[in-house]
Parts: structure tokens; C-alpha cells; sequence
């Protein structure tokens, strides 16, 4: 799949860009941007409705063109307004605000397949809102209230939460350490216990003193069918069945030429830097950010995987995106670049491809980027 710029790089906040792909209720968008951090605190969720508006109204009988009021005696006549064309403008309007239920960071938001519900979830515990409530939230407890009496005895945090695209009563949400826990909320009011549990056995002989800071899954994903999961660790991407608990059925490779260099990524934070990661709308393409403005883009029913740049030559309109990669040996061939060139202060961690075109979105630093697949 070629993809070419469809937009011009948009500069936001440098505290990032975040990304999600939601339905909303109605007719509040399917493909939502969610703002800059000065937009929403990170303890406070807040629902924007994101409009387009192509017409102005003319002719009002108590405004003035330029938008004053008329005193009433100045009005001798009675006109009917009319709606003249104007170049589009998009605009984004508060309509609720989600407060006072998070002690930490939230690290997650999904809108459950009711259309009526939301959870979010921050390090140590998950909350269920209502859409229409407000001031108070449900608080999915115990097992996912992982918040110890003692703080001192915390061994892990939640790093990732997600509703089941089709079943209104699963969420799924993953930890630091490596592990993925399924609940059903028809169990009981309270998910003190998870229904299944997701974990990948780790290998004695490659345990090192990165092994625990590495297999942190940083992202969730349920597919579009429902049928698989995707999670994402610092290293790689793997595809999980639901049916199956002790193992992915496929894991893809990020960036493995990085291994060698966990020491001076520990050195400089990041090696704790979340990458997320996404499904095409088909399921069978899968998404996820890396260094050096680089993504990577892999196919399931192919051994094709391709390495994308996100920069500003690649922000022109219609400019074709020339995949990269990253030389791993001594020789190094034209149009490659080298491990130690590469630049650990430019990364793509939030990626989102729209659910019915190939449309993919990238958030590099402080730049969005959109790119589409090219059209003939």
C-alpha cells in the first residue's frame, strides 16, 4: 500500500498529541483527535463535540453585519436571514466534563459498545462512567483496584484498558508486567475476578536486568471482529486469540536492532517511552510507532512489514512516503541509515487509522501527521 501526504503537518502542544479511534453517540464524530494536554487535564476527562460548518447566516434583524446588536427602534423591517457559503471551518465545543474520580494519570479511555458507557484507567484502578452522569463514577474494584494498603508492596500498575468492540460486559486491561487480564462484568457488580488471563512464558536464558522494564505492555487493542488482541512492549507487537491464554499466535518485531542498546536507553528514560499501536479497518495490517519519526506498518496474511518517516518532506501534499530501514550490519547500502544515527528524541508514540479507509493519522512529537493510501 502507497501512501501519500493528504495534509500538511498541524504543530500543537509539545506535550504531545493523543490519538483515539471512538464512536461516539450519534452524530459526534467516528475518527476523534483527542487534544492538546493544555485542552484536558490528565486527571480530568472532558467530551468535545467536533463540528464543520460550510455556511454563515446573513441578515439578521437585531445584529448588524458585523455581528453588534441593533437597538430595536432602529429596525423598520422584517428580514428573513439567509445562508451564504464560507470556507469550511472546524470547530471543537465542550460538552461535559468527567472530574474528581482519578488520583493518578489517566492512561486510558474506551467508549463501550452501548454507546452509553465509558471506562478510564489510570496507574491503579479502572472507573465505569456514564455518559450522561457526570459528578460520580462506578469503580470497577478490588482486582483492578490494585492500590495496596501499604504502597510500599506495589508490584505493578495498570498500563492499558479497553472495551470489547461488541460485547458491552468485557474489558480487557493489561499491566507492567507483561500480563493481560479479561474480565465479564455480568460476573459480578464488582470485577474482583478476572474471567481469563493472558501471559506469554519468558525464556530463562535470555532474562536480563531489562527483562521486566521491556515485556511492560504500553498499549492494548481489541480487534474490529472482536477475535484477537494486539498489545505492544517496548521490543514488539503481538497478536493474541482470546481463546488462547498461555501464548500470542503472532508477534512482530519493532525495532529488535535496539537490544543491543537497552543500557544507554535506561541511561536516557527511554526505555519507558509507551508506544501504542492500531488495527486497519480489515484487521489485517497492524500499525505502531518508533524512533527517528519512523512507523511501522506490518501485514498478518504476508511476511511484508514496511518502515514509514513522518517529516516534513513527507508532509507535502501528495508527496509518496519511500519506506526506510535501518542497517543492522557493518556495510551500510544507500537510503539506509545506521543504528547509532538514529534520533531518540524524535518518536511516534500515538498512531490511529481510521476504521473504514486507509487513512492513518501520527503524532511525532509536536506535529500531526495524516496520510492516506495513494489514489490513482
Amino acid at each position: 500500500m502507497l501512501l501519500t501526504s493528504c495534509c500538511l503537518q498541524m504543530p500543537w502542544s509539545p506535550d504531545g498529541i493523543h490519538l483515539i479511534l471512538q464512536g461516539f453517540v450519534g452524530n459526534w464524530g467516528n475518527w476523534c483527535v483527542k487534544l492538546p494536554r493544555q485542552w484536558h487535564l490528565d486527571k480530568t476527562i472532558k467530551l468535545w463535540k467536533i463540528s464543520e460548518r460550510d455556511k454563515r447566516a446573513e441578515g439578521y434583524n437585531l445584529k448588524d453585519e458585523d455581528g453588534r446588536l441593533r437597538e430595536p427602534f432602529r429596525v423598520t423591517e422584517l428580514r428573513v436571514p439567509t445562508l451564504k457559503p464560507m470556507d469550511l471551518m472546524v470547530e471543537a465545543s465542550p460538552r461535559r466534563t468527567f472530574a474528581n474520580a482519578h488520583t493518578y494519570h489517566i492512561n486510558s479511555i474506551s467508549v463501550n459498545s452501548d454507546y452509553a458507557t465509558y471506562l478510564s484507567a489510570d496507574d491503579l484502578r479502572i472507573n465505569l462512567w456514564h455518559l450522561e452522569v457526570t459528578n460520580r463514577s462506578f469503580t470497577v474494584a478490588d482486582i483492578v483496584d490494585i492500590k495496596p494498603a501499604n504502597m510500599e508492596e506495589l508490584t505493578e500498575v495498570i498500563t492499558a484498558a479497553e472495551f470489547h468492540p461488541h460485547h458491552c460486559n468485557v474489558f480487557v486491561y493489561s499491566s507492567s508486567k507483561g500480563t493481560i487480564r479479561l474480565c465479564d462484568m455480568r460476573s459480578a457488580a464488582l470485577c474482583d475476578q478476572h474471567s481469563k488471563f493472558f501471559e506469554e512464558p519468558e525464556d530463562p536464558s535470555s532474562r536480563s536486568f531489562f527483562s521486566e522494564i521491556i515485556s511492560s505492555i504500553s498499549d492494548v487493542k481489541f480487534s474490529h471482529s472482536g477475535r484477537y488482541m494486539m498489545t505492544r512492549d517496548y521490543l514488539s507487537v503481538k497478536v493474541w486469540d482470546v481463546n488462547m491464554e498461555n501464548r500470542p499466535v503472532e508477534t512482530y518485531q519493532v525495532h529488535e536492532y535496539l537490544r543491543s542498546k537497552l543500557c544507554s536507553l535506561y541511561e536516557n528514560d527511554c526505555i519507558f517511552d509507551k508506544f501504542e499501536c492500531c488495527w486497519n479497518g480489515s484487521d489485517s495490517t497492524i500499525m505502531t510507532g518508533s524512533y527517528n519519526n519512523f512507523f511501522r506498518t506490518f501485514e498478518r496474511n504476508t511476511p511484508r512489514d514496511t518502515t514509514l518517516e513522518a517529516s516534513r518532506e513527507s508532509s507535502k501534499p501528495r508527496a509518496i512516503l519511500k519506506p526506510r530501514k535501518v542497517c543492522t550490519t557493518g556495510k551500510r547500502k544507500k537510503d539506509e541509515i545506521t543504528v547509532d544515527s538514529l534520533d531518540f528524541n524524535k518518536k511516534i508514540l500515538h498512531t490511529a487509522w481510521h476504521p473504514m479507509e486507509n487513512i492513518i493519522a501520527v503524532a511525532a512529537t509536536n506535529n500531526l501527521y495524516l496520510f492516506q493510501e495513494k489514489v490513482n
